[in-house]
């Protein structure tokens, strides 16, 4: 029997486990999918509609993207995934180019996906939230440049999956680690853009992964049997205090906002009813209750079932 005080933790490690886990962008993980209402869709829609037209606004062409989907309050996270916005992706304008697992190749794959189909492939929470950065303009132009070298973005693509990779090993690799590695390679000047190299930048810039404190052992055997949870490439030291260091997004919000002073953030969110737009790094909180000075669009049909 599981005991009742780890049971939150482990349902989170286990939707952790399946964080970026999709077939060709659809919105389904590789054993359950997420099925949306036609006023989710609507919502969601509206939702990337207001996103995209931020990112057109803001005259850049780059924006690192990141958002909600995968319950991990547990741990004190919104965030689960985190990707690229392109200007001039090769799919259509905005895309984000990511890492995903596909699970019938059960192998990671580099993937542009369209602002829309983003969105859609998270959960069908009521509240969804979306985090963006823009960049000034030389540490964009960089990025922007990484980014679009398909063989460069594969090179830093490794072939070995897992939701909690360790981000100073090179056995494994998770979604938002691929991220973590294409900024090293874009302000970095790496000599020879290698995994070993972009983690070796990391580590001398003080990149610091997000912590997860299990509080029992007994929980992190039991991750031993979630598919795409590993702790092989962990050191033991955190091994020994149940405790895993993971790249996730507020981990990349955190390194780029101490490599890239001038930083830009707007939030996003909405629930059933409204869109809230938020400027600065307060966060949004969970309900999507805007506060001053944040901006507020009603949703059409938001009250629909």
């Amino acid at each position: 029997m599981i005991p009742p005080r780890v049971l939150p933790a482990l349902l989170a490690l286990l939707a952790l486990g399946f964080a970026s886990a999709a077939q060709a962008g659809t919105p389904r993980l590789c054993d359950a999918g997420v099925e949306l209402s036609a006023a989710q869709q609507d919502r969601r829609l509206q939702f990337a509609a207001a996103i995209k037209a931020e990112l057109e606004a803001s005259g850049q062409r780059v924006a690192l993207l990141s958002r909600s989907g995968v319950d991990l309050a547990r741990f004190g996270m919104r965030y689960s995934h985190a990707g690229v916005s392109l200007r001039a992706s090769p799919l259509t304008p905005w895309s984000v180019r990511q890492l995903y697992y596909a699970c019938d190749e059960r192998q990671p794959r580099l993937f542009d996906q369209g602002l829309a189909g983003f969105l859609l492939a998270a959960d069908a929470a009521p509240q969804a939230h979306v985090s963006v950065l823009f960049l000034p303009a030389e540490a964009a132009a960089a990025l922007e440049r990484a980014v679009l070298d398909t063989p460069l973005a594969l090179q830093l693509l490794g072939p070995r999956y897992s939701a909690n990779a360790y981000p100073f090993s090179t056995r494994y690799q998770n979604c938002n680690q691929w991220v973590a590695e294409m900024l090293a390679a874009a302000w970095g000047a790496l000599a020879v853009p290698t995994r070993s190299a972009a983690q070796q930048w990391l580590r001398e810039q003080a990149y610091a992964p997000t912590r997860f404190e299990l509080g029992s052992q007994f929980l992190l055997w039991l991750a031993r049997f979630v598919p795409l949870l590993h702790s092989d490439d962990h050191p033991q030291a955190d091994l020994d205090q149940a405790s895993l260091q993971v790249s996730m997004p507020a981990a990349l919000e955190a390194f780029v906002r101490a490599q890239q002073r001038e930083v830009r953030r707007v939030e996003f969110c909405h629930d059933e009813h409204q869109l809230v737009v938020r400027e600065g790094w307060e966060p949004l909180g969970p309900q999507c209750t805007p506060g001053p000075g944040d901006r507020v669009l009603a949703l059409q049909g938001g009250g629909l079932p």
